[in-house]
């Protein structure tokens, strides 16, 4: 059984929803845009993702955090 209080792992998949991984349309619901300004904003750099082939890939506790720093 994963420990999911374990920080320094991430769980995908799993009860702890800090370590989500979210596909470009999820991202989008979460931060409450249209998904082809969120697929803009990663090739352009200027949100937090990860391209996986020819799909982006965000992490919720990252997306958080850059929510946090942007708004500051």
């Amino acid at each position: 059984m994963p420990n999911y209080s374990d920080s320094s792992k991430v769980y995908i998949g799993g009860a702890d929803q800090t370590g989500q991984v979210m596909t470009s349309v999820e991202a989008a619901e979460y931060l409450k845009m249209h998904v082809k300004t969120v697929c803009r904003l990663a090739k352009e750099g200027k949100i937090p993702a990860k391209k996986v082939g020819s799909e982006w890939r965000f992490m919720r506790s990252v997306l958080d955090s850059w929510l946090s720093e942007a708004l500051v």
